[in-house]
């Protein structure tokens, strides 16, 4: 029970202007600009995007900003002022098989029709502080990509350009497909065909969570789920609280277009295009009465570049599928879809989490007089036992 606090305006007034100085911090520190977060702390602002639900970088970093870093407020923010805005039309389907891509490996093939590429990762660096970025010097030049505007991905400071091994395969060529690893296996056999789907999918962001949650929704709610959280329950499941030992099938980071289907015209329009990372983890299935042995596939799609989030996400994504795959439940949390689906939400987690620092006075008022009566009838029974 929350009880009216009065008095207190003049108090929250100086608690906004403190928050606002300790924001702007040393004023003899220039002042960060919007571009700068955007552009220098961009895994920060697909983050935001991702959990948001928004994708707009501009927004993404002023949310940054404005929160001081803290991205779950900076979520907040997102989804706070996402539901302001009106939607003017729904999207066809995104072909991530027409991704232009900037990054996309394989664990399960060395050789792939259009390469691996390892793009901009810190999957092979040291992790030790370079303190170069301290001294904030003139930054070196930039190697011109083959596809214009931007550096190569892998290639050393002085190095020319390597050859792209996508031309022709979303690199600005003839053909802009780029095919996906699993389509190789499934070529075969060896690999669960992907279910043919016409319907809409539920929205989660219009329609409260309702269980059980078909695959779409599932993935809806993982996609803005919190990257911690989602991220330890693939590692438990990893650590055999699910039994999936998945492989990396393909990771793939690029941009893709956003077509919107026009009535008059008859036809779609593409209005822009957007960032994604998209995983497909393989896994083993040893078949049951309907289905031979095959592999199994886990999928992860998030906005921007978050490939630690997709790959999560994948592997969370198998484990929720052991009802329909036929497999038993050892009562692992990844595999309880309402223990998942109900605690993955960050913005969901906080709300009720930070409410209990709001005023319960009357609460516990009451749990006091409780316990001191309580008390003092343990006392009164004591006293006459004595």
């Amino acid at each position: 029970m929350y009880v009216a606090v009065k008095g207190g305006e003049r108090a929250i007034d100086n608690a906004h202007q403190w928050l606002a100085e300790e924001r702007r911090g040393d004023r003899s520190v220039p002042e960060l600009t919007i571009p700068q977060i955007r552009e220098q702390m961009k895994l920060a602002v697909n983050r935001v995007m991702a959990e948001g639900s928004l994708y707009d970088p501009d927004l993404a970093a002023l949310a940054i900003k404005q929160a001081r870093g803290d991205l779950i407020e900076a979520v907040f923010l997102i989804r706070a002022y996402r539901t302001t805005l009106p939607r003017l039309a729904g999207s066809r389907p995104v072909d991530t098989g027409a991704m232009a891509v900037d990054r996309r490996i394989s664990a399960t093939f060395k050789d792939l029709p259009g390469g691996q590429v390892l793009g901009p990762t810190f999957d092979y660096t040291h992790r030790l502080l370079d303190f170069a970025l301290m001294a904030e010097g003139e930054p070196p030049t930039p190697i011109p990509s083959p596809r214009g505007g931007g550096e190569v991905p892998g290639a050393a400071a002085g190095q020319e350009a390597p050859p792209s091994p996508l031309v022709g395969e979303g690199w600005g060529g003839g053909s802009p497909r780029v095919p996906h690893v699993t389509g190789f296996l499934n070529r075969d056999g060896l690999i669960e065909a992907a279910p043919p789907s016409d319907a809409t999918p539920p929205d989660l962001t219009r329609e409260p969570m309702e269980l059980p949650a078909d695959r779409a929704l599932r993935l809806q709610a993982l996609a803005r789920g919190d990257e911690g959280f989602v991220l330890g329950l693939a590692y438990s499941t990893q650590r055999g609280y699910g039994r999936t030992h998945a492989f990396v099938g393909e990771l793939r980071i690029g941009r893709v277009a956003v077509e919107v289907e026009i009535p008059e015209l008859g036809f779609a329009v593409e209005i822009g295009e957007i960032e994604l990372t998209e995983c497909e983890t393989v896994n083993q299935f040893k078949g049951s009465k309907s289905e031979p042995p095959q592999f199994t596939r886990g999928y992860g799609l998030v906005m921007g570049q978050s490939e630690r989030k997709a790959i999560a996400m994948s592997l969370v994504d198998r484990s929720l599928r052991w009802q329909e795959l036929g497999e038993d439940f050892t009562g692992a949390p990844a595999q309880d879809a309402e223990f998942v689906l109900m605690h993955c939400d960050n913005i969901q987690a906080t709300g009720f989490l930070e409410h209990i620092k709001l005023p319960h006075y009357v609460d516990f008022q009451a749990e006091l007089e409780l316990v001191r009566r309580l008390r003092a009838e343990a006392q009164t029974l004591q006293e006459a036992a004595e």
